[in-house]
């Protein structure tokens, strides 16, 4: 019985070991075209500091890292998952037309400092500290102010 534990102990930890993170630093032109074109026709004049790879279990992400320490996230296929700017506001060229929009005619005053999407919404942080979530259609799903 002892045999067998020690056994599946051995065999959990082996699989934690190949499953884990595995990042890796790239350069620009290993990622996947779309996701160069976005950062060439988006960010043209920010200079990157780094790209990496990382694999998990079954998907592959990249991460680019500008010199400003802005940063962009994109899936296996080159598309766009997060862009969180520090230091300049996120393109308005970047910027989904209905985030635009709703931001435009309701923060004419505030930028887009962070947006990130998933498979259900799109998060949008604003400069007036405003955190905005919308539906796929872009449908406003919820309010947040957040100036702690």
């Amino acid at each position: 019985m002892k045999k067998l534990a020690l056994l599946l102990v051995g065999m959990l930890v082996s699989m934690q070991m190949m499953f884990a993170d595995n990042d890796k630093p790239i350069t620009f032109s290993q990622l996947p075209q779309a996701a160069q074109t976005f950062v060439k026709q988006n960010f043209p004049d920010v200079k990157v500091a780094f790209v990496k790879q990382e694999t998990d279990f079954l998907k592959k992400s990249y991460d680019v890292v500008f010199i400003n320490g802005d940063r962009l996230e994109f899936d296996s296929n080159g598309n766009w998952k997060e862009m969180a700017c520090k230091m300049l506001n996120v393109p308005e060229s970047a910027i989904p037309a209905g985030i635009k929009k709703f931001v435009n005619e309701n923060y004419p005053d505030a930028k887009v400092t962070h947006i990130e999407k998933d498979r259900y919404e799109y998060e949008v942080r604003l400069s007036n500290f405003w955190e905005i979530k919308f539906d796929l259609n872009f449908n406003v799903i919820d309010l947040d102010r957040d100036d702690d």
